[in-house]
């Protein structure tokens, strides 16, 4: 018989069967991202300061409607902060939610008992800090989600800007 036609023989497997995975998946996790502003900058948008000061609704409904990406309009999400400021004074805990929201989905430090007593201690500087954040990261906060996702998507499909040969 022929050496080199040998077949290798496996014995067969015996046992239960176990699913093999060859994805690696290397989950490391990032450092923290710093806010853009600090907490007590709040006379960076001295626009957003005074609107945030004698009209927090509106300033929570322009966060919360880009923070949930369009799923709650900026007139509901105000209306809402409103009654609950209304009937139990407890606003800055549908705030904080949303602060912390934000804080997650852009890695920002803190923690969420950070994030509660800033909320219950100064609603108004969390709020402008939140505003900020969002504003230097390229949203127009008075046009809504919509607006700003068109706006985004317009960048990013507009073809490269080509120079002219240079003409003799």
């Amino acid at each position: 018989m022929d050496p080199s036609k040998l077949v290798e023989f496996t014995p067969p497997v015996t046992g239960v069967p176990v699913a093999v995975s060859h994805n690696v998946y290397n989950v490391q996790t990032q450092a923290p991202v710093v806010w853009s502003t600090g907490l007590c900058d709040c006379m960076e948008d001295v626009e957003n300061c005074c609107l945030t000061c004698w009209c927090p609704c509106i300033t929570f409904g322009r966060i919360a409607e880009l923070v949930d990406r369009g799923t709650i309009s900026c007139g509901a999400a105000g209306s809402l902060y409103v009654i609950i400021a209304i009937l139990t004074g407890c606003q800055w805990i549908y705030s904080w939610s949303y602060s912390s929201e934000l804080r997650f989905e852009y890695n920002l430090p803190g923690s969420p008992c950070y994030d509660c007593c800033v909320h219950f201690w100064c609603e108004s500087c969390a709020l402008c800090r939140d505003y900020r954040e969002l504003k230097n990261r390229g949203y127009d906060m008075t046009i809504g989600w919509q607006m700003n996702k068109e706006r985004r998507c317009q960048v990013a499909t507009q073809p490269p800007i080509m120079q002219r040969a240079m003409m003799r």
